[in-house]
């Protein structure tokens, strides 16, 4: 039995329930469809700030207006997020990946809003490191709150394989 060609996703690691933020902490979605997407073996799932190198648990960090990353002390960990978000374009160009699912508001995944920078829980529009880099390069980002345009998206695409 042949498996239809199916279109990939590469997937925060966070939302599929690994502990992996910044608090070491999980932020699981539970959503029939990812599950359907797990079963179907198209979900990659990744933390670019792990890849990077940074430890879990770990400092919360903020992207500043000048695009480096500092944590509350000041600690600049601009190289880590900026390694994960390479690796993540490397492995989405690896495998064909064109769909990515990442962390709402996150200085790596966040793709509509990130935190202002100045650690008082102030969002402002803009892109965490990885979602504008795989962004620049022609992958679609989508946050867990728009699991329904992905959805959409994902359907087009796998019409589009055959």
């Amino acid at each position: 039995m042949s498996m239809l060609p199916c279109t990939p996703i590469l997937v925060s690691a966070c939302l599929l329930g690994q502990p992996v933020r910044y608090d070491g902490r999980a932020q699981a979605i539970h959503s029939s469809v990812l599950l359907r997407w797990q079963e179907q073996g198209r979900v990659f799932s990744y933390c670019p700030e792990v890849a990077g190198g940074l430890p879990v648990p770990r400092p919360a960090a903020e992207l500043q207006a000048n695009g480096q990353i500092l944590t509350r002390s000041g600690e600049d960990v601009t190289d880590a997020f900026r390694r994960g978000a390479a690796q993540a374009l490397t492995l989405c160009l690896q495998h064909g990946i064109r769909l990515a699912l990442l962390k709402a508001r996150s200085p790596s995944c966040g793709n509509h809003q990130i935190y202002d920078g100045r650690f008082r829980g102030q969002l402002i529009a803009g892109e965490g490191v990885t979602a504008a880099l795989l962004r620049r390069h022609g992958i679609s980002v989508y946050s867990e709150f728009e699991l329904s345009e992905l959805e959409a998206q994902l359907a087009r695409f796998d019409a589009a394989l055959g």
